[in-house]
């Protein structure tokens, strides 16, 4: 009896590790050290209010200044600016800084949701998310064993956030502003940055297997 074996798939190519560090470096300092340190500044020379007002600033000043340069404005940043602005009113109206930093805790928490409830459905969020980033061809997806790596990842990344959000919540509810501000930035850093190299180098040996 002849056993039908799959054949090997096509190579496919991953970005070198550093040119996805170069890549990201940017997008991480505009959207994650930059905000708080912007933040801190704002509030520090001007008070509560002032931050507020230097945060709201700093993300329309990106769009202004992609609009100037003729670059795209991604949704995203619009979607952005618009949950900025909103937070910013409800923390000024309240005079309360917590208000300002709870949003982001929930989506990240309803975020981390996403990831562990969608694991063994047939696209999981974190396929999702993964073939946004590197275009991967559909008969690859359905390989027994990328469902697998994409069922791992998600239970990654669904803990990761969750850690992510649990840990931003305690801070944000049990220490000062300063504190919170300077903790949770490089907690979270390390925590996604970790994360996302086990995802990239967890890719890489799948796809060194499935070419076989």
């Amino acid at each position: 009896m002849t056993l039908l074996l799959s054949p090997p798939v096509a190579p496919i190519a991953l970005p070198r590790l550093g040119a996805m560090l170069r890549h990201a470096a940017p997008r991480v300092l505009e959207g994650m050290i930059l905000p708080v340190a912007v933040f801190y500044a704002g509030m520090v020379l001007f008070g509560l209010y002032g931050a507020l007002a230097v945060a709201v600033a700093w993300v329309y000043g990106g769009i202004a200044w992609r609009l100037v340069k003729r670059r795209p404005v991604p949704g995203t940043v619009m979607l952005a600016a618009g949950t900025i602005t909103v937070r910013a009113v409800l923390a000024g109206a309240t005079g309360s800084p917590v208000l300002f930093f709870l949003q982001p805790c929930l989506g990240v928490f309803c975020a981390s949701m996403g990831f562990l409830c969608t694991a063994t459905l047939r696209r999981p969020l974190a396929q999702r998310v993964a073939t946004d980033l590197v275009p991967l061809p559909e008969h690859l997806l359905d390989h027994p064993r990328m469902r697998r790596f994409f069922v791992w990842q998600s239970v990654l990344w669904g803990c990761a956030q969750l850690l992510n959000a649990l840990l931003s919540l305690w801070l944000l509810l049990s220490q000062p502003l300063e504190t919170y501000l300077f903790v949770r930035t490089a907690a979270v850093a390390v925590l996604l940055g970790g994360a996302a190299l086990i995802s990239v180098l967890s890719l890489r040996h799948c796809l060194r297997a499935l070419q076989r």
